[in-house]
């Protein structure tokens, strides 16, 4: 029998009315002949409450009891899901991430999936039960409960996905699925019917939130076809699946932006191997997330070098940069910290052209001017003012048709 697994996340089963309606989507899938694995995060805030509990206790309390304390909001969801399902006249069982021996690495708060018995699950699928898990966690070697950090749920349900060959993994949210960009920006933003895994990949490090980069990357590696939908309505949402042939019709499947940035600029860096190495092994020991890096050779001997971070680490970063200014001789170090990141994400770019005109043509138009630039094969990214960049996400949108479903838009 065909498996499909779903996952409600903290808004879906915020109250008991919204358990009911989460426990009703799953006896749909049941009634459709399938076997159902359902993955649950810890209700509306509940996850928030509980930080915000252990703050009031410990300004820094230890990692191994923040996971297992805030492993218990799943916990709480699955038992209530599976008695509504109970109630609803439909076998059910609940376990944690332990209880199904989701192994993984002891890296608190931020743990990494290894294996998963997926044997035990398939047990309770065929003897009629919904297999209900908490998501968002799992247990080390050692029997310590770990947490898989942002957007672990997501994962959680991705893993089990690949674990136990699913035909589909339903990802249920508070939005349709994902659009040609953000839609609180953009209003005329449409919904995708399809994206594939390295545009969702882009997307998701770009700011997009809908779906967790980890979970994507999970999907991709294991051939897993995800579909993210809203658990409020029966619309059909956005699938995330491989590459299929009509994608390359399509010039630009998205745009992004990203407002928390800065830019930090390292003037006259010693042109000579392994002093880039050198620089962002310091940053990496202060856990400062690098993003968007530039190297430009000045002369034989010199080199200009910048790169983006959140501006939340802006602090961390600079004064790390400054501390190398001064150990490597550079010449000057530069901050900006009014930078925004605009980003346009497409397979179709690996064999079209007149991407980069487009969209430098269309901020040209509105007057936005491009403080620098990176790609990669299918992503184009330009760090802009962040003042500007609401309006040149529209003037961009506009020039690639982002407010048109993918086949009524130009080819060019």
């Amino acid at each position: 029998m065909a498996i499909i697994v779903q996952k409600f996340g903290g808004t879906s089963v915020a109250d008991a009315e919204k358990i009911r309606r989460a426990a009703r989507r799953v006896i749909e899938r049941k009634q459709a002949g399938y076997q159902v694995v359902v993955v649950a995060s810890a209700r509306g805030r509940q996850t928030d409450e509980l930080v915000r509990d252990a703050l009031e206790l410990n300004p820094t309390p230890p990692k191994r009891e923040m996971d297992q304390l805030l492993s218990t909001g799943e916990q709480q969801t699955v038992s209530l899901l599976a008695m509504a399902l109970e109630a609803m006249g439909h076998k059910a069982i609940s376990f944690t991430g332990a209880q199904i021996r989701m192994l993984t690495d002891g890296v608190y708060s931020k743990a990494q999936i290894k294996s998963i018995d997926s044997e035990f699950i398939r047990r309770e699928l065929d003897q009629g039960r919904v297999v209900i898990v908490a998501g968002f966690q799992g247990v080390d070697e050692r029997g310590n409960v770990t947490t898989l950090g942002r957007g672990g749920s997501d994962t959680s349900a991705v893993a089990l996905a690949a674990a136990v060959n699913a035909d589909e993994c339903e990802i249920f949210t508070d939005v349709d699925g994902v659009y040609t960009t953000d839609p609180r920006v953009f209003k005329n933003a449409v919904l995708l019917e399809e994206i594939s895994y390295d545009e969702m990949l882009e997307m998701a490090s770009l700011g997009a939130g809908v779906m967790h980069i980890r979970s994507v990357a999970v999907g991709k590696r294991y051939g897993v076809t995800i579909r993210v939908r809203n658990s409020s309505n029966d619309n059909p949402g956005t699938i995330i699946t491989h590459e299929v042939p009509q994608m390359e019709g399509v010039l630009v499947s998205g745009a992004t932006i990203q407002k928390d940035m800065a830019k930090i600029g390292l003037v006259g860096v010693p042109n000579i191997p392994g002093t880039a190495a050198k620089m962002f092994a310091r940053l990496a020991q202060a856990k400062v997330v690098v993003d968007d890096i530039i190297q430009t050779e000045i002369s034989p001997d010199k080199a200009n070098l910048s790169f983006m971070v959140k501006a939340s680490d802006l602090s961390t970063a600079k004064e790390v940069a400054e501390q190398i200014k001064t150990e490597f001789n550079c010449d000057n170090l530069f901050v900006r910290d009014d930078i925004a990141l605009i980003s346009v994400i497409g397979v179709g770019m690996r064999s079209q052209y007149g991407v980069a005109e487009k969209m430098f043509g269309a901020l040209a138009y509105a007057k936005v001017n491009i403080d620098s630039i990176t790609t990669s094969e299918i992503r184009i990214s330009c760090a802009v003012n962040r003042e500007e960049v609401e309006r040149a996400l529209e003037t961009v949108c506009l020039a690639f048709e982002l407010d048109k479903p993918a086949r009524q838009r130009s080819v060019t």
